[in-house]
């Protein structure tokens, strides 16, 4: 579990639902599922009008990463690298299939495989370079359903608002509805606001952080198998590697 990420939604919601009871606000008020349904259904229907089905799923799906704490030290990638190293050089480069099996990451696998296959050092490049650039571009499009959802949910805000404020003028036979009426109103605009600015666009930042973390880890890779192919030497390879950790 990420504790930033868990302390950082847990303080935000707090901080906000606290200061509206300290000034006096009723809590119970701000339940109103049909803001939160305007809202929320809202902002999903408009992402999925401008994205892929297919993008919007794996958007949705890179949400666990935020709160699933993960390794960002490269510096035990490293080491591996240089056992593939030794390996190749001690055993030949065909005793790097026995690795591939036991590694789950497709990546490297890949990588590997390639390797292993004799593909030669500038199609191997190439090759690295399209896959490369293939998963920043389908994780950067996924990404920005988030940032999308942050831009429609205030707007669905004020459309809740407009819509309560419509039935409220409904009852202005009857003042003693008026006030509560409005109150009710304008909470949508609290959730649209809310969650663009408390949900959506951190989680869209944690995801682009997390993200530049990967396609770094990624490219050293990268830059590792066309060592290995090209039979360089250890030392500058480590060397290499090194300037990926700064």
């Amino acid at each position: 579990m990420d504790i930033s990420s868990l302390a950082g939604v847990t303080v935000a919601l707090l901080s906000v639902l606290l200061g509206f009871y300290v000034e006096g606000g009723s809590l119970g008020i701000l339940l109103q599922p049909a803001g939160f349904l305007i809202v929320c259904g809202g902002t999903i229907g408009a992402v999925l009008l401008q994205t892929d089905i297919r993008v919007f799923l794996h958007g949705v799906a890179m949400l666990k990463r935020v709160f699933i704490s993960r390794d960002r030290d490269l510096n035990p990638m490293i080491d591996d690298i240089m056992s593939w190293v030794h390996i190749s050089r001690k055993d030949g480069i065909l005793k790097l299939e026995l690795i591939g099996q036991e590694i789950e990451d497709s990546f490297i696998k890949r990588g590997l495989n390639l390797i292993i296959d004799g593909t030669p050092p500038d199609k191997l490049r190439e090759i690295l370079e399209i896959e490369l650039s293939t998963f920043e571009e389908t994780e950067r499009q996924s990404i920005k359903i988030w940032e999308a959802a942050a831009g429609y949910s205030p707007t669905l805000g004020i459309l809740g608002a407009v819509l309560g404020l419509t039935h409220v003028m409904e009852s202005l036979s009857d003042p003693s509805k008026i006030g509560s009426g409005i109150a009710t109103a304008f909470v949508s605009t609290v959730y649209g606001v809310g969650m663009a600015n408390l949900i959506f666009l951190p989680i869209s930042n944690k995801l682009k952080a997390i993200n530049r973390l990967e396609l770094s880890r990624r490219e050293m890779l990268a830059a590792a198998f066309l060592a290995i192919a090209m039979g360089e030497n250890r030392s500058v390879l480590k060397d290499r590697l090194d300037s990926y950790i700064g």
